[in-house]
């Protein structure tokens, strides 16, 4: 249904309210029209305007008309919703514009050149971690002298083609991150994280990070929600089994303190050089750590 939708309906967004209302308005037209007609009949029958039957048609329009006006109405809006390609990336888009949220997935997508700035040679190796890392993963392939697994920490549903060829070849895996992960220690020179800590408890937290600072060689990247972001709540019930935690940077800053991490100064500061540079501004919380060992 999403690839009929995408295909046949892959408008834009400024287009398809018009469209939409042009639908809908030839639909009211018609109906109008229609009670006209039966009116001006119910004149003709009762004798009182001989000529009306000659000035109007004596077929009425088929109800299968409005029917059928109502099911493109219909696939309209289900193309509108699922428009975008990427697999699960088109929804996630989708209900962020609908209630106004924020992925931080996007924004790694978003970001990534900045990374390439900040970290030189150190994104030679990355993982990432997160929902949708199948669309990350693929960007990240495309960059030179880069090479990229991903991690998902949900069930995948409704993926496209290349993120089904990513997970047979074992370039993405479908993992718990609350267990240890499935890599020696040192296995990637730079660890990025998004959409995933959110929805973690404290008590997971402490044995989460440190597990995904133990892969990382050279640094890692956490990406987290700004206090006061809003998400769709049926969706993150449904698929994260819990709502996010939007924490401030000052419960993170002394959550990292008592794990024994250090922010990584010297990374941090290439990074808003080259965001400022880019006239680039996160809506996510950007954490750049060292490496615990």
């Amino acid at each position: 249904m999403n690839a009929i939708c995408r295909s046949n309906f892959n408008l834009s967004y400024t287009a398809f309210p018009s469209l939409l209302f042009q639908v809908f308005l030839a639909h009211n037209n018609w109906t109008t029209m229609s009670r006209r007609v039966n009116t001006a009949r119910r004149f003709a029958d009762s004798g009182s305007l001989p000529f009306m039957g000659s000035l109007h048609p004596k077929s009425r329009p088929s109800p299968l008309l409005s029917i059928g006006l109502v099911v493109v109405g219909a696939l309209l809006i289900i193309g509108y919703i699922y428009r975008g390609s990427g697999g699960r990336s088109g929804d996630i888009a989708a209900l962020n514009r609908l209630d106004g949220g924020v992925s931080c997935t996007l924004e790694v997508q978003k970001i990534i050149p900045i990374l390439k700035k900040t970290y030189g040679d150190s994104m030679r190796k990355v993982l990432h971690v997160g929902p949708d890392t199948c669309s990350v993963i693929s960007q990240l392939l495309k960059e030179e002298d880069t090479e990229a697994w991903g991690v998902e920490p949900y069930e995948l549903d409704d993926v496209d083609g290349n993120c089904k060829s990513l997970v047979h070849k074992g370039t993405v895996r479908v993992a718990d991150i609350k267990f240890p992960l499935p890599y020696r220690a040192k296995s990637f020179s730079l660890v990025i994280v998004s959409d995933a800590l959110d929805y973690l408890s404290p008590k997971y937290l402490n044995t989460t990070v440190p597990e995904l600072a133990r892969v990382a060689a050279d640094g890692l990247v956490l990406l987290s929600g700004q206090p006061g972001q809003q998400r769709v709540k049926v969706a993150e019930l449904s698929k994260f089994g819990r709502p996010a935690k939007r924490r401030s940077s000052t419960w993170w800053i002394r959550f990292f303190i008592r794990t024994g991490f250090h922010e990584n100064e010297s990374a941090a500061k290439k990074f808003e050089q080259a965001a400022a540079k880019n006239s680039y501004e996160s809506t996510c919380q950007v954490f750049h750590l060292k490496p615990s060992h």
